[in-house]
């Protein structure tokens, strides 16, 4: 009997939010299967997200995931076998609160969020920020100062008025090399750490696993996957992507209301 020719692409690695969840969070049962059907076939399953460690663990044991986690982008490498972190990168508070001012000596007053360090790490919010996923847990302080109370990976910013990509332009000249300046979702603008995102977790996880970055099929939606698209043999926007991201695509597939994701596994491993 012939030996099954191996898959072209050993790792799938999946933004979350706009991608493999749909609108209401979920993974779809086809979404599953699908993932399940590339398992079959010896690709791993890698979550590369922009959520901190505590955003996603339910997640993992719903999907019974197993192995490392890009976390935070890419500031935390978590391993959900053992529930310890592998790697954390933190942005330095001082540099974080120095870039909002100059954030805010471009555009006036902005509000800001942080995502603590950490597998218990609190995502904490100043008045007048309003979480974009409001699913997520978030604990409201007094004031600005209370978020640099202890280390974060990275911090999320609102404008009353100016369009994500608008503020993104702005906080990136304002910011220089203080921090990486990404867009990581409708109304999420992010500060981490500078030269930290999606691709050098992916670049971490992928060197763990020991597969190459040409075997790797990326899966996403916003600008924040454009690093991870970068270090991917294969890159796929969601129908309801960013311009930026499609313009970057291999291909690009349906919405996540339509199970993306799961379309493009079935063609690539069925």
């Amino acid at each position: 009997m012939p030996t099954p020719t191996p898959p072209a692409y050993a790792l799938v690695a999946t933004d979350l939010d706009g991608t493999l969840l749909r609108p209401d969070n979920t993974v779809s049962a086809r979404s599953r299967v699908a993932l399940a059907l590339a398992a079959s076939r010896g690709a791993r399953h890698l979550i590369v997200t922009g959520r901190p460690v505590p955003g996603i663990r339910a997640l993992l044991a719903d999907l019974a995931y197993s192995g490392p986690v890009v976390c935070g982008q890419g500031t935390q490498l978590y391993d959900a076998d053992s529930a310890r972190l592998l790697r954390s990168v933190t942005l330095d508070r001082e540099a974080a609160d120095t870039a909002l001012g100059k954030i805010e000596a471009e555009v006036g007053a902005v509000f800001a969020a942080v995502d603590q360090d950490g597998v218990d790490g609190v995502t904490l919010t100043e008045n007048g920020y309003r979480m974009p996923n409001p699913t997520l847990p978030a604990v409201r302080v007094d004031s600005r100062d209370a978020l640099w109370e202890r280390p974060v990976i990275k911090v999320l910013v609102r404008h009353p008025e100016l369009g994500d990509d608008a503020l993104t332009a702005v906080a990136r000249a304002a910011v220089g090399d203080l921090a990486s300046v990404t867009m990581a979702g409708p109304g999420t603008v992010e500060l981490a750490p500078y030269g930290v995102d999606k691709g050098t977790g992916i670049a971490a996880a992928a060197e763990l696993l020991g597969i190459g970055a040409e075997r790797t099929v990326a899966f996403g939606d916003m600008p924040n996957d454009l690093p991870m698209f970068r270090r991917s043999g294969h890159r796929v926007a969601m129908g309801n992507a960013h311009d930026e991201l499609r313009a970057a695509a291999d291909e690009v597939t349906s919405t996540n209301a339509e199970d993306g994701v799961a379309a493009v596994l079935e063609r690539l491993f069925g």
